[in-house]
């Protein structure tokens, strides 16, 4: 079986891949030519896993999966959120949506956050969605240089590590995108 899965971000297609079976040959956008951006424009992280599934679905004909992440933080309300990415700004620069989240939880004592994962798959003229959630808090300081994203500021619960200290195989069993991908598999599987 082919399938794209409608990313151009290298860490997460590897990370991604590393969780498909053998007989899943996973295709990056680059793979078919798909070197623009996908619009991303909807105001809840399900709906914008859906919008880039749906975009490469109609744009290039594949069957496809995409998926959006975000970081709730309980103390701001769920923020960032669908802008996990771009929280500091449209440069996207991970470093700056740290160190501006890093900033707004100085002086709060609840640093309870989660990742969410949500990924909708358009396969066979069908839409499924797949949803992974892994809870923990937010560190007061970076640590650790594996990962992508807020990797260096995320401790999952029960863990003293936060997932940039973790390998790639400990990430993948406990967070939020090795649980949505899992359960795609599994949806997958049974096709």
């Amino acid at each position: 079986m082919q399938l794209v899965f409608a990313t151009n971000n290298l860490n997460k297609l590897k990370e991604v891949q590393s969780l498909m079976p053998q007989h899943i040959k996973l295709l990056g956008l680059k793979d078919i030519g798909c070197i623009e951006d996908i619009p991303e424009t909807q105001n809840t992280i399900k709906d914008n896993a859906i919008q880039k599934a749906n975009f490469v679905k109609e744009h290039y004909g594949y069957d496809c999966f995409a998926d959006d992440t975000g970081l709730e933080v309980e103390v701001l309300n769920g923020a960032p959120g669908v802008y996990s990415a771009r929280y500091a700004g449209k440069q996207r620069n991970d470093d700056d949506n740290m160190d501006k989240l890093l900033q707004e939880l100085e002086k709060k004592p609840n640093r309870s956050a989660q990742f969410k994962t949500i990924i909708a798959l358009h396969i066979h003229n069908e839409l499924h969605t797949f949803t992974g959630i892994c809870k923990g808090e937010i560190t007061k300081t970076k640590k650790g240089a594996k990962g992508f994203g807020y990797d260096p500021i995320f401790q999952p619960k029960g863990y003293t590590k936060t997932f940039a200290e973790l390998s790639l195989e400990e990430k993948n069993r406990i967070g939020h995108r090795g649980k949505a991908v899992r359960l795609l598999v599994q949806s997958l599987n049974s096709k």
